[in-house]
C-alpha cells in the first residue's frame, strides 16, 4: 500500500457503524484484547487517555479482556489502560507481584431481565512472552479458574458466556490454553468468544459450546444471535444459537468517531512520517520470483542482515537470530521513514542476549528449520510447514551453514561452522542474541527446542537497550547514529537452502504458469502460513 494510503480494511471507526446499525436494548459488545500494541499504539501510553480505549468507551464496550499483547509494556502501564475502561474489564487469572488480581474474573450484566454472566480470562503463556514483564506475578489454570466462577455464578444467570485471549487449540503443549478445552471441561458455557490466533471462526461448535473468533485489526466482527426461552419459575434457557463474522471493509468508517480520533490520528502520522535516513545502492530485498513465496524466507538478503547486524552490534553478541514476520517486508531505495521501520520489525518485541553451546544452536536451528516442507523428487517450488508460522522461523549471523530440505526435519542443518571456517563444536560457548519472544518461548524453556531435563542456554541480559525500546527502535537509532543516516544494502550470503534439486527449465516453466494465474499456491487452512504445498511436474501437465 502507498505511503500514508487510507485503509478501509477494517478499524474502530467501520466497527462502530456496525454497532449502530445492529445494536438493540438487549445487545452485549465485548472485546477480547490485544488492543494497545502494534500500528503506533504505543506512541500514546502518556495521553489522558488512549485512543483505543477513548473509542471503545465511545461504543459503549460493556466487556474488555486483556490479550497477551497487553503485557508487552509492563504492569504500569496495563494497569492505567484499564484505569481508563469504562467497560467490566475482567481477567480472572492474573494476580500482580503483591498479590492483588489484576482485575475481576466475571461480571453479571441484566438485560431486559436476563441476567448474563460473562467471565474473561488470558492465556497462561503470558508467562512465556514476558516473564521479565511478569517477574513475581501469577498467573493460573484459566480452565480451571472457570470452572470456579461457574460453580459461583450459575444458579444466579441465565446465560454464561466466556471472553477468552486463547486460541482453539493448546500451544506448547501446555493443557486448558486453547478453547476447546475450556469447552469441553465447561459444558455449561452458552458461547466463548476467542481470541489470540486471530483466526477467522464465524461458529464452530465445541462440546455443545459455540465459539467464534475474528480476525486481528479490526477486519471482522462476530455476530451472535442467542434465542432465550422464558421458564416457567421466570428463569430463561438458551433455546438456539446462530453467529456470522461481518467484513469490516464493508462498512463506512462513523465520522463522529473519527473526528474525536483525528487528533491521535494526525499524530501517529507525523511521527510516521519523521525521516530518520535514506537507502542507497538498491532495495534490501529482491522481488519474489513467484508472488505466494517470499524471496527473503528461501534466501539470505540484506533485509534479514540488517537486523541481525543491529542485534549484534547492539548486544555485542557472536550471532544473532531473527525471523521476518511479513512476507512483504523491504525497504526501498530513497528516504527512511520512521514507520518505515516497521516493514522490516512489525512487532515490538524486546532485545535478549544469552549464553549457548554449539550442540544447543545445532538443536535450536534444526527446530526453525523444520519450517519448510521436506523436498521430494519432481518439486518444482520451496513450500513451507503450514503448521509454523513465519515468526517461528529465524535465519542465523555470524555463522555460515547449509539447510538441505531433502533431509525429513532434525537433520538439515549441514556444514556449519564459524566465519573463519572453524566448524562450530557442540561444547562451544559462545552469546546469542534474539527478541524477547523467541527467548522466553522456546529457548529458556523445556517443550520445543530442548526437550525437558536438556541443560538450557544461559539468559545474560533481558531488554538491550531498553530506554531507547525494542528491536525496531533500535533498528531505527543504527540508521540514523551508527551508519549517519545513510544505509547500503549489506549482503554476506552466509546461508543458503540445498537440496531442492529439481530441473531448471521446468522450475521456470512453473514460475511462468503461476504468473499467468494458471497454477496457484495454496496457503494453510486457517491462512495463517502461505505457500504450503509445492508444485509439481505433474502440475505442469
Amino acid at each position: 500500500m502507498p505511503y500514508n494510503e487510507e485503509s478501509k480494511s477494517g478499524s474502530m471507526a467501520q466497527i462502530a457503524t456496525a454497532v449502530k446499525e445492529l445494536r438493540t436494548e438487549n445487545t452485549l459488545l465485548v472485546d477480547a484484547g490485544d488492543t494497545i500494541q502494534d500500528n503506533s499504539a504505543d506512541l500514546f501510553f502518556d495521553e489522558e487517555i488512549h485512543p483505543m480505549v477513548l473509542a471503545m468507551n465511545e461504543m459503549k464496550y460493556d466487556v474488555w479482556v486483556t490479550g497477551n499483547h497487553e503485557y508487552n509494556f509492563g504492569g504500569d502501564v496495563l494497569k492505567k489502560i484499564i484505569s481508563q475502561q469504562k467497560a467490566a474489564v475482567l481477567t480472572g487469572n492474573v494476580k500482580d507481584a503483591e498479590g492483588n488480581p489484576l482485575a475481576d474474573g466475571y461480571t453479571i450484566i441484566e438485560k431486559n431481565g436476563v441476567k448474563i454472566g460473562v467471565i474473561g480470562m488470558v492465556t497462561p503463556n503470558i508467562t512465556r512472552w514476558d516473564s521479565a514483564n511478569l517477574e513475581g506475578w501469577t498467573v493460573t489454570d484459566p480452565v480451571e479458574e472457570t470452572k470456579k466462577i461457574i460453580s459461583e455464578i450459575k444458579d444466579q444467570t441465565d446465560v454464561l458466556i466466556a471472553v477468552m485471549h486463547m486460541g482453539m487449540n493448546n500451544e506448547y503443549e501446555v493443557k486448558n490454553s486453547g478453547a476447546t478445552d475450556l469447552a469441553n471441561a465447561c459444558p455449561e458455557l452458552d458461547l466463548i468468544v476467542a481470541s489470540h490466533e486471530h483466526q477467522l471462526i464465524p461458529g464452530e461448535e465445541v462440546n455443545g459450546v459455540l465459539v467464534v473468533m475474528n480476525k486481528n485489526s479490526a477486519a471482522t466482527l462476530a455476530e451472535v444471535h442467542l434465542i432465550l426461552e422464558k421458564q416457567e419459575d421466570g428463569s430463561w434457557d438458551v433455546v438456539d444459537r446462530t453467529s456470522e463474522s461481518l467484513d469490516m471493509s464493508k462498512y463506512a468508517p462513523d465520522e463522529e468517531l473519527m473526528a474525536k480520533l483525528a487528533p491521535y490520528d494526525e499524530r501517529a502520522r507525523e511521527d510516521a512520517a519523521v525521516v530518520i535516513g535514506r537507502l542507497e545502492g538498491g532495495d534490501l530485498a529482491p522481488e519474489n520470483e513467484i508472488a505466494e513465496i517470499p524471496t527473503a524466507q528461501i534466501q539470505d538478503t540484506a533485509l534479514i542482515d540488517l537486523i541481525n547486524e543491529v542485534q549484534m552490534y547492539y548486544t555485542d553478541a557472536d550471532v544473532s537470530a531473527a525471523a521476518l514476520f511479513n512476507m512483504n517486508a523491504n525497504l526501498k531505495v530513497g528516504d527512511i521513514r520512521k514507520c518505515d521501520t516497521a516493514l522490516v520489525y512489525k512487532y515490538a518485541n524486546t532485545l535478549y542476549k544469552l549464553e549457548m553451546t554449539g550442540a544447543q544452536l545445532k538443536q535450536y536451528m534444526e527446530w526453525t528449520a523444520s519450517y519448510y516442507n521436506t523436498w521430494k523428487p519432481k518439486d518444482l517450488t520451496i513450500s513451507f510447514n503450514p503448521d509454523m508460522r513465519a515468526y517461528q522461523y529465524d535465519m542465523f549471523a555470524g555463522v555460515n551453514y547449509e539447510i538441505n530440505i531433502a533431509n525429513e526435519p532434525g537433520s538439515r542443518i549441514q556444514n556449519l561452522t564459524w566465519p573463519d571456517g572453524t566448524p562450530v563444536k557442540d561444547e562451544d560457548v559462545f552469546t546469542i542474541a534474539v527478541n524477547n519472544y523467541r527467548a522466553s518461548s522456546q529457548l529458556l524453556t523445556a517443550g520445543e527446542v530442548y526437550k525437558e531435563g536438556d541443560a538450557l542456554p544461559k539468559l545474560l541480559e533481558i531488554d538491550v537497550r531498553g530506554e531507547v525500546g525494542g528491536v525496531r527502535e533500535l533498528i531505527g537509532l543504527y540508521i540514523n547514529e551508527v551508519k549517519g543516516g545513510v544505509l547500503t544494502p549489506s549482503l554476506d550470503n552466509n546461508w543458503k537452502i540445498v537440496g531442492n534439486d529439481w530441473d531448471a527449465a521446468k522450475h521456470d516453466e512453473a514460475v511462468k504458469l503461476l504468473k499467468e494465474g494458471k497454477l496457484t499456491i495454496p496457503s494453510s487452512e486457517d491462512g495463517r502460513t502461505p505457500n504450503v504445498k509445492s508444485i509439481t511436474e505433474a502440475d505442469l501437465v
